[in-house]
């Protein structure tokens, strides 16, 4: 599987879009500041995920939800979760 995820910086309070195939040991990396996109960004939250059993469907996922019409659609999908942080 490829997971598709969306992470929320709790010191900048910004949204990161990735892909992977071990989201659990993917997720360490960005806490443990192993990530140089994300090294100074955290702690983080997963907000949001997605799972593709294609990789290439994945990566064009994870393409759309860094566009801005997936940046409007991942803002009001998790409305809720990101009023009750910010």
């Amino acid at each position: 599987m490829q997971y598709v995820y969306v992470l929320l910086s709790s010191k900048d309070n910004k949204l990161y879009t990735g892909c992977t195939t071990d989201l659990r040991a993917r997720f360490e990396q960005h806490q443990s500041g192993k990530v140089v996109s994300t090294k100074n960004r955290g702690p983080f939250e997963v907000v949001y995920y997605e799972a593709c059993t294609d990789k290439l469907d994945a990566y064009a996922r994870e393409k759309y939800l860094k566009s801005g019409m997936g940046k409007r659609y991942l803002k009001n999908r998790l409305k809720r979760a990101l009023v009750l942080t910010g």
